[in-house]
């Protein structure tokens, strides 16, 4: 696909990805409980392709299940959710309540909504927001160009996550899809990675 294609089709897609979010009030409805409610990921640091997946990290000043559950059920409201899936990761490193929204669009198209609400203890309080805006920060016209063209050409059995596309092309000069699928077999995940630029 040619630059300016891919560079368009990235910028229709987080223009829909906000249009939903606005919609579905994703963030007043977090803050009618208290909470703040921030983007992460691929629309926080502008690299949000084809993939339809929205994350956002949610936060407390006094963290609350029943209150997390408050929230997703003002979201749920909405008739185009069509499923939410819940994990309680408290007794986990990751220390949060995982909450998987599929919201499906005027086209019967369905798009994931991920808010993990994280405890106030937890080592990743506020972590992957300074990841999202440190990978921005980084970002050449280059880099960004070689990450969209990466993520255009992955199918739908791809399972990799967007942290792992960035290290690839930012730390290790990876620069189109056949060289990450070379440079992702010397470097398979073994749980949450922990990388910023």
């Amino acid at each position: 696909m040619e630059t300016q294609n891919l560079l368009e089709l990235s910028e229709q897609n987080q223009k829909r990805a906000f249009e939903i979010i606005k919609k579905l009030q994703i963030v007043e409805k977090w803050n009618a409980i208290g909470a703040t409610a921030n983007l992460v990921g691929s629309l926080r640091n502008g690299l949000f392709m084809k993939r339809r997946d929205i994350d956002f990290h949610i936060y407390t000043k006094n963290f609350s299940i029943t209150d997390s559950f408050v929230a997703v059920a003002l979201i749920a409201s909405n008739p185009q959710i069509k499923k939410i899936d819940y994990i309680n990761m408290l007794d986990s490193v990751d220390n949060c309540l995982e909450w998987h929204a599929w919201y499906e669009d005027e086209n019967k198209e369905l798009w994931q909504i991920d808010m993990i609400h994280i405890h106030n203890d937890s080592r990743y309080v506020n972590y992957f927001e300074e990841v999202a805006d440190r990978i921005k920060a980084v970002l050449t016209p280059e880099t960004k160009l070689a990450i969209l063209s990466i993520k255009n050409n992955m199918t739908a059995n791809d399972n990799f996550f967007g942290i792992e596309i960035y290290k690839a092309v930012i730390q290790d000069g990876v620069r189109n899809y056949t060289e990450f699928l070379r440079w992702r077999e010397n470097n398979e995940p073994t749980g949450i990675i922990e990388w910023m630029p």
